[in-house]
């Protein structure tokens, strides 16, 4: 797991339909949600198919997001984030505000509101904006044009890979979706003064750690408000983000309009097709991860650059062998190394440069690494 990847091709946080259309009906359990006096009943397999047809025009909001995933504090290490810190790094743990823009395809907005500042991804037609009031800092991409088949392009830079919308986190959910999952409804929900039913997602890999994923979607508009991941090991949500306030009608246009602060450093870089930045260096390519197993119990296994953790290599590196140290060590017939033991999520980086993630117990991860 690296969230603090420089530039990673997470997907911009649009809420869409691009939901994996599931029409095998024997994944789906027969239970309906329950009807409240103003809900008629729906069935699972109902509900994923209006989630999978949903349209959204426009829209915007405020977004609570809270992630109690296990990790060590990294506060004490230098890094970034901290209670009231609006940086985008501070997301992967702790409870985040954020205020939400969507007006189209183009036109994007996100802003993660702190007590000590605001950090903000902006998109509006080919400039992408990443900006952060608290640094005085301001990153302006132009972004491809659309190729010969009108496809827009969708590079955006992201300090996190976790979910920062209840769209982008069903979305994910819901790509799991086999016959390793099990899928219900619980009844129906009130979120940010809506009516939404409840859509049960449960692994049936018993060596997963997530024990349930919760989507309430909306009664009318078909959108997941909220989205609850429990883990086999805390009995509140692991990782949690919904709508606390929700409007469908079209933002300002202002919203997506950027204008540096005076003071604000400002740095220029080009977006090349493919996403990369042209300050990649030349002749380097990202290696894909070996994928061991399938569904909720999958590991990834990849090669980590020894440059990545070399000390005195600056970006951070000096901050991961402080944490690194401070993980327990742990060894076996695959090796041995330190391990990252989270509520949602295990991760082992090798002494020989191997680093095997999965949202399963550490077991699994031994097993993925001896299998080369």
């Amino acid at each position: 797991m690296s969230p603090f990847t420089e530039h990673p091709r997470a997907r911009w946080a649009v809420p869409a339909a691009a939901v994996a259309a599931v029409a095998a009906v024997s994944l789906v359990s027969s239970y309906t949600a329950s009807a409240d006096a103003s809900l008629p009943p729906r069935t699972a397999a109902q509900l994923l198919v209006d989630v999978q047809r949903a349209q959204l025009g426009y829209l915007s909001g405020t977004v609570v997001q809270s992630a109690e995933l296990g990790l060590p504090d990294l506060s004490a290490l230098g890094g970034p984030g901290g209670q009231g810190s609006a940086s985008l790094e501070s997301v992967v743990s702790g409870t985040h505000t954020w205020r939400v823009w969507y007006g189209g395809e183009e036109q994007q907005r996100l802003a993660l509101v702190g007590q000590l500042g605001e950090s903000d991804i902006i998109r509006n037609g080919r400039d992408l904006w990443v900006w952060s009031s608290q640094e005085k800092t301001a990153v302006h991409y132009i972004l491809p044009a659309r190729d010969a088949a009108g496809k827009a392009p969708n590079p955006a830079p992201s300090a996190t890979d976790l979910p920062k919308t209840p769209e982008e986190a069903a979305q994910r959910a819901l790509a799991a979706l086999d016959p390793s999952t099990r899928v219900s409804t619980s009844g129906t929900a009130k979120v940010a003064g809506r009516d939404a039913y409840e859509l049960v997602l449960e692994p049936r890999d018993s060596d997963s750690l997530v024990r349930s994923v919760r989507i309430s979607v909306d009664a009318e508009k078909h959108l997941p408000l909220r989205v609850q991941v429990y883990s086999t090991r805390a009995a509140n949500p692991a990782f949690e983000v919904g709508f606390t306030s929700i409007d469908f009608d079209r933002p300002d246009a202002r919203q997506f309009a950027f204008n540096p602060p005076p003071g604000t450093t400002v740095t220029e870089k080009d977006v090349a097709a493919g996403g990369h930045g042209k300050d990649r260096p030349e002749g380097a390519t990202a290696e894909q991860p070996r994928i061991v197993g399938s569904g909720w119990g999958a590991v990834a296994v990849a090669a980590v650059p020894p440059s990545a953790l070399a000390a005195g290599s600056g970006d951070g590196s000096e901050q991961m062998q402080a944490l690194l140290q401070t993980l327990p060590r742990v060894s076996g017939a695959w090796g041995s190394g330190r391990l990252l033991s989270g509520t949602l999520f295990s991760a082992v980086l090798t002494d020989d440069g191997r680093l095997a993630v999965g949202a399963v117990a550490p077991q699994r991860l031994y097993a993925a690494l001896a299998a080369r």
